[in-house]
C-alpha cells in the first residue's frame, strides 16, 4: 500500500504544471541539506573541543542550553516544515483502508529532513564523546531520549498548525526568558538542566519521551482519522457573520474597493494572517546586526541589509505574492471592467503603509545609536520608493496560486519559486547596498544613507511611468497568468 502511495505521489510530481520549477527547487534544496548536514557534522565533532578547550564541560553544557534548542527547533519547524499532505479526496472515492492512508501521510514525517538534521550534529557528538571516556550506556540512553525529543516536537508541530496565536506566544516566552536569562533575572536553565543530565545518568529516564512520543502518534493518528471524510474536506464552517465599512479607506477614492478587500483577506485567512505575524517578526531581524552580538554583522553595509529588511517585512511576506493573493477569484476578476493600474496602486498603497508602520515601529532600535535607526528609515524609504515596484514587477511571474484556507507557510509553496521573479529580486537588496557603498567611500556614512534615501525618493517621483511599465508585463503575463491558476497540481 505504501508503495502504491509512493508511486501516486511520484506521479503527481512529474505531471504537475509547474514540473520545472519543482525540479530546480527541489536541487537548491537538495544543495542546501547538504550545506547544512556538513556544517551540524563539524559542529557535532567540533563542540566537544570547543568547550573543553574554555573550560565548560561539554554534556553538561550542551544539556544546560538544549531547552532553547528544542523550542528553536519547534517555531523553526513551524514556519518551513511543510504538513504530511496528500490528495486524499479521489483516494476516499477508492477501497483503501483509512488507517493506512493515515499511517502514511504521519509516517512521512518520520523520515522529514528536520528530524534527520538533528542526527548529524548529536551522532558525532555523541561518538566524540564516547571517544573521550563517558558511559557507552548512559550515553545511548541520554541520545535516544534527545531523538524521542525532536519527534515529539515533530507531532507537537503537526497540532500547532492551525494555531498561529500559541505559537506566536511561545516565540515571545522564549525570547523574553532568552532576554531575562541575558540580564540575569531569571534563568530557565537552571530548572531544565536536571532533566536532560538526569538522561544520562539514570538509565530509564529516556521511556518517558518515549512514552510521550507514543502517545503524540495516537493522539495524532486519532485526530486525523476521525477527519478523513469527504464531507470533512468539502463542509463549510459555520461562523457569525459580520460585516465592516473600512470607510476610512474612502478617501483612496476608487482603488478602496481594492484596499477593503485586501485588509478583510488578510484578517480573515490562515496563510495571510501569518504573513502579518512574519512582518512582527521581522521587527526584531535588526538584533542580530544592531547589537554587536555577531562581529561578521558588525559593519555599516549589513546594517543598511538589517534596514531593509527590518522595515520590508509586509513587503516580502505580502508582497512577493502579488497577485496570487487573488488566485482564487482573479480570472472572474479579470473579466470585469478592471483597470490594471487601479489594482496594482491599490497593493502598492498597502505595501507603502504597512512598509511606514514598520519603519515607524523600528525607531526602538534609536537605542544603539542613530546610526541604525537611521539605516531602517532609509531602508523604508527605499522600500517604499523602489522596492515596492519591485515586488510588484517580479510577481507578474508569479505563476503559483494561494489557498487562503490552507496551513501552508508563510513563505509559500515550492512552486512559487521563478527565475525570472529572482533575478528582478536581486536589485532590492544590493541596489542599496551599493549606493551607500558609494556614498561611504567618496563623502562618509552619511552621504551613503542620503545616496539610498534620494533613490527611494525617485521612485515615487517616477511613480505613474514605473506603474506603466509594469501595468504592460501584467498584461502580457495576463493570460498565462489565469492558466496557471486553474491548474490543481
Amino acid at each position: 500500500m505504501f508503495k502504491h502511495f509512493i508511486t501516486l505521489q511520484w506521479k503527481g510530481f512529474f505531471r504537475s504544471a509547474s514540473l520545472k520549477a519543482n525540479i530546480v527547487i527541489k536541487i537548491f534544496m537538495a544543495l542546501g541539506a547538504l550545506y547544512f548536514i556538513a556544517m551540524f557534522t563539524f559542529a557535532g565533532i567540533g563542540l566537544f573541543y570547543g568547550l573543553e578547550k574554555n573550560g565548560y564541560e561539554p554534556l553538561q553544557t550542551v544539556n544546560r542550553f538544549m531547552i532553547y534548542y528544542l523550542a528553536g527547533d519547534l517555531i523553526f519547524r513551524y514556519f518551513f516544515q511543510k504538513m504530511p499532505i496528500i490528495n486524499i479526496k479521489p483516494l476516499l472515492l477508492l477501497p483503501f483502508d483509512k488507517k493506512k492512508i493515515v499511517n502514511y501521510a504521519l509516517g512521512k514525517t518520520a523520515v522529514s529532513y528536520f528530524n534527520l538534521v538533528h542526527a548529524f550534529f548529536f551522532i558525532p557528538f555523541t561518538v566524540v564523546l564516547l571517544l573521550n571516556g563517558y558511559d557507552p550506556q548512559g550515553i545511548t540512553c541520554w541520545l535516544l531520549g534527545i531523538i524521542f525529543l525532536f519527534y515529539i516536537n515533530n507531532f507537537i508541530n503537526i497540532f500547532l498548525n492551525d494555531a498561529q496565536g500559541l505559537v506566536a506566544l511561545v516565540a515571545l516566552g522564549l525570547a523574553a526568558l532568552g532576554g531575562a536569562q541575558y540580564y540575569g533575572y531569571f534563568d530557565i536553565t537552571e530548572y531544565a538542566l536536571p532533566f536532560f543530565q538526569n538522561l544520562y545518568s539514570t538509565y530509564w529516564l529516556f521511556l518517558i519521551p518515549l512514552i510521550v512520543l507514543g502517545l503524540m502518534i495516537y493522539l495524532a493518528h486519532r485526530y486525523f482519522s476521525a477527519r478523513l471524510y469527504m464531507d470533512a474536506g468539502l463542509a463549510t464552517k459555520a461562523s457569525t457573520a459580520s460585516t465592516e465599512n473600512l470607510d476610512w479607506l474612502n478617501r483612496f477614492g476608487r482603488i478602496s474597493i481594492f484596499l477593503k478587500n485586501d485588509i478583510k483577506l488578510i484578517k480573515r485567512n490562515k496563510r495571510s494572517k501569518t504573513t502579518v505575524i512574519m512582518s512582527v517578526a521581522f521587527l526584531f531581524y535588526g538584533l542580530l546586526f544592531f547589537t554587536g552580538g555577531i562581529e561578521s554583522y558588525n559593519n555599516p553595509f549589513m546594517k543598511i541589509f538589517a534596514g531593509i529588511f527590518v522595515s520590508g517585512g509586509f513587503l516580502f511576506s505580502f508582497g512577493q505574492f502579488v497577485p496570487s493573493w487573488d488566485s482564487s477569484y482573479y480570472p472572474l476578476m479579470m473579466t470585469q471592467n478592471i483597470s490594471y493600474k487601479e489594482y496594482l496602486t491599490s497593493k502598492w498603497y498597502l505595501i507603502v503603509m504597512a512598509t511606514a508602520v514598520s519603519t515607524i515601529l523600528g525607531a526602538g532600535y534609536l537605542y544603539y545609536g542613530w546610526q541604525a535607526y537611521a539605516a531602517i528609515v532609509v531602508g523604508g524609504i527605499f522600500n517604499m520608493g523602489v522596492n515596492a515596484h519591485v515586488v510588484m514587477l517580479g510577481g507578474a511571474f508569479n505563476k503559483s496560486p494561494i489557498d487562503l484556507t490552507s496551513g501552508k507557510k508563510a513563505f509559500g509553496d515550492s512552486s512559487a519559486f521563478n527565475l525570472k521573479s529572482i533575478l528582478i529580486s536581486i536589485p532590492k537588496f544590493l541596489l542599496p547596498i551599493i549606493l551607500y557603498a558609494a556614498g561611504h567611500f567618496t563623502l562618509g556614512p552619511t552621504f551613503g544613507y542620503a545616496l539610498i534615501a534620494l533613490a527611494g525618493l525617485a521612485g515615487f517621483a517616477f511613480r505613474d511611468w514605473m506603474f506603466k511599465k509594469i501595468e504592460s508585463v501584467y498584461k502580457a503575463e495576463k493570460y498565462k497568468t489565469i492558466a496557471a491558476y486553474k491548474q490543481t497540481t
